[in-house]
This record gives C-alpha cells, structure tokens and sequence, in this order.
C-alpha cells in the first residue's frame, strides 16, 4: 500500500466512529425521552401539555447548538488542522452525556438542558468529520466515502436507540442476559461518555491531520452561523440545495421528536420495544447505504436522486399516520429509512462536489449548520404541535419535506448545479 493510501485508510476508521458515535449520542435519547415526562418533567410540577413543550425543547436545544457551533468548528478546523477540533469536541461530548446523566440522576432540569448545550456544541465536529473525508478523496470517491458516513450513522441507530432502551431499565431480561439492578435511565449516558472518552484517544493517538491548507492566519467569525445562513440563502450555485435539505431535516424532526410517544400511546409499545424500533431503522438505513447507494450512484446524478429522495421521503412520513399495527410500522419505517439514506448521501455529495477544495471545511460547515437549524426549530415546534394532536407533528412534516421537494424540483436546475 502506498504512503498515500495508509494516510486515508488511517483516517476514515476514524471519522466513522465518530459519525457513529454521534448518532448514537442521538439515537440513544429517542427511548428515554417518553420516561423523562413520565419521571422528570410531570414529578417536577409540569402538566402533561407543558411536559409536551419541554420534550420538545430539550430535543430541540442539542442542534440549535450544534447550529451555532458548527462553522466555528469548521473554521477551525481549516486554521488549525481536523485532528486538535475533532479531539477536543469529542471531549466535550463525553463531558455532555455525564453531566446529562447526573441530570437525570438528581431530576435537574436546568443541568439536562446545560448538558445537551455542551454536547450540541460538541456535536458541531460534522463538519470536521467530512472535511476529512473531502481532504483525502477524489471527487469520484467522495459519493462512495459519504455513503460510508451514511452507513455508520445507521449503524449508529442501531446501537443507540437499543442501548437506550436496554441500559434504563433494571432487572430486565433480554436473550437470556439479565440486566444489573443499577441500570438505571442515566445508564445509556455513562455509555455514551466512555465511548466519547475512547474516540476522543483513538484521534490522538491514531488521525493523521488530513489538511493540506491550514491557514493558522485566518480570522474567525464567531457569529458564521448567522451569516452561514444569508450565504445558503444567496449562494447561487448551492441554496437550492441547503434550501432543500434544510425543509427535509425540518420535516424529519417534526417526525422524529414524538415518534416514541406515539409508538408507546396508539402501537402499545413498550420503551424497550421502542429501542428495538429505531435500531431497525439504523438497520434499515445501514442496508440501503450499502446496498442501494452504490447502484444508484451508477446509473443516476446525485441531483435527481435527492429530487426523487424528498418527494418519497414526505409521501413516506403521511403514510405513518395511517398504520395500524406494529407490522405496517416497521413497513414504513423501512421506507422512511431507504428515503433518508439516498437522500444524505446524495446532497451531502451534491455540496462538496459543488465547492474548492480548499475550502471544504467552510462550505461542509455551511451545510451542517443549515441541517442543525433545520432539526432544532421544528422540534422546538414540534412541542406545541403535539398539543393538538400525537400525529400533528408527522402532517407537519410531511408537508414540510414536500415544500422542499417542490423547491428543488422548480429551481435546481434554474442554477449552476454541480457536476453531479
């Protein structure tokens, strides 16, 4: 192997288990968050709506942060090199999900929202993690290199949701392994900040630093989440894109927020059933990463298959309204999944092929603050649409996804699309 290759090889093992371990930072909240109004928010004073309200905030602070600290991340990233940002974001995310589980220990409100602050600036590395993938492939490679990064998010909700599920609860019995009665809901959050602990010391130890173009001489715009959104909205070559992919992950969180509220009220599942359900999703999405991507990427361009991604993903979230049994769930989950994978793969592909190489860390930065604001006001939203109904946030969505599909559909090809 040459010198060339054991450089990339050393650093993608890298980026994946952190794309993997934030996704599981994420999906290891979904089964808790029904047992936090039950156990924190309702115990604390809060009514049943007003604990609705909450949920909805404390899931939407994590990438309201993750927005404002995205492209300061990304702008380090590029002045000092992907290896010091990305370590010392994941030592945050460790300090994030401890302090987050102390919270749930001593029933703190305030400390579980200061937690998820600290791990949605943390969570800002998205934007490292694929520049380093733009730093060491070719444009040809990049579609294949971000479908891995797909892959090892929905490796991510396999684990994470489960883990979720299964850590909380003690005593429980589960393939024959019986659960420690000191498991506990803070559990999965210990978990989490050990496996933070160890990537933050595989990075040191093991990443090389990928940028070629570290500019310790550039300024930094602390405020470049604002701005970030002015340039995806003005950009002539790339706002169709984030316009599109800001309403797909806006109408995605209004789906995900509640959706264990709503598998536990009209499916009867229980918090370990609705573990199960999302690690089936991260299965889902894991197959059609590695499965479908590649054919697709074969005989399509990335801008008709994110076109075709946003239609389908929001006839997909209206068809969760109408199942009527946990087997039609996990039909549509399936299809929901499928959606998902090609459509990130695809525009993630669309952006960094649409950008200089020398300033992917800005561009990929930009793009991950237009996702994080996307999935933080709608879920923020999506607290006060719940009160009007358990299925208001999925209609919410649906629509939402399909103003985006509209959007790319009538103007992408109005601008200088990329070359895929």
């Amino acid at each position: 192997m040459t010198a060339k290759g054991r450089f990339e090889n050393s650093a993608l093992p890298i980026v994946l288990f952190t794309i993997f371990l934030d996704s599981v930072g994420v999906g290891i909240l979904f089964p808790i968050l029904p047992q936090l109004v039950a156990k924190v928010f309702i115990p604390a004073g809060f009514s049943p709506t007003n604990a609705l309200i909450m949920l909805g905030w404390l899931a939407g602070i994590y990438p309201l942060m993750q927005f404002l600290a995205t492209p300061i991340l990304g702008q380090l990233s590029d002045r000092f090199g992907r290896k010091p940002i990305l370590a010392s974001s994941l030592a945050g995310t460790a300090i994030g999900y401890m302090l987050f589980g102390v919270g749930i220990l001593t029933k703190n409100i305030p400390l579980l929202f200061s937690a998820r602050v600290i791990a949605g600036i943390a969570g800002g590395n998205l934007s490292a993690t694929r520049a380093i993938v733009a730093d060491t492939s070719s444009l040809e490679e990049r579609t294949k290199k971000f479908g891995l990064l797909g892959a090892a998010f929905g490796m991510g909700f396999v684990m994470g949701p489960w883990l979720g599920a299964r850590l909380s609860v003690a005593n429980a019995s589960f393939l024959g392994l019986h659960a420690p009665s000191w498991f506990s809901m803070a559990t999965p959050f210990w978990f989490a900040a050990a496996l933070g602990t160890i990537n933050m010391l595989l990075t040191l130890l093991i990443l090389p630093e990928t940028n070629k173009y570290i500019n310790h001489s550039a300024k930094i715009a602390w405020t470049k989440s604002l701005g970030n959104i002015r340039k995806a909205a003005t950009s002539p070559q790339l706002r169709v894109v984030f316009g599109a992919e800001f309403l797909f992950w806006g109408g995605f969180a209004f789906f995900t927020t509640f959706l264990p509220l709503q598998l536990i009220e009209k499916h009867h599942f229980t918090p370990g059933n609705v573990g199960d359900f999302f690690a089936y999703i991260g299965i889902c999405i894991a197959i059609a990463q590695g499965a479908l991507v590649p054919i697709l990427a074969k005989r399509f361009k990335n801008y008709q298959i994110v076109r075709f991604a946003l239609f389908g993903m929001a006839g997909a979230l209206l068809m969760q309204v109408f199942t009527r049994n946990a087997f039609e769930v996990m039909i549509v989950g399936a299809v929901i999944a499928t959606f998902f994978s090609i459509f990130m793969t695809n525009s993630s592909a669309l952006v960094s092929s649409s950008s200089n190489a020398d300033i992917q860390g800005e561009v990929l930065g930009i793009e991950a603050s237009t996702q994080a604001l996307g999935e933080s006001i709608p879920a923020i939203i999506a607290g006060y649409v719940a009160t009007m109904g358990i299925y208001a946030p999925n209609i919410t969505g649906s629509i939402v996804v399909l103003a985006g599909g509209l959007l790319f559909a009538g103007l992408y090809r109005k601008s200088k699309g990329a070359v895929r």
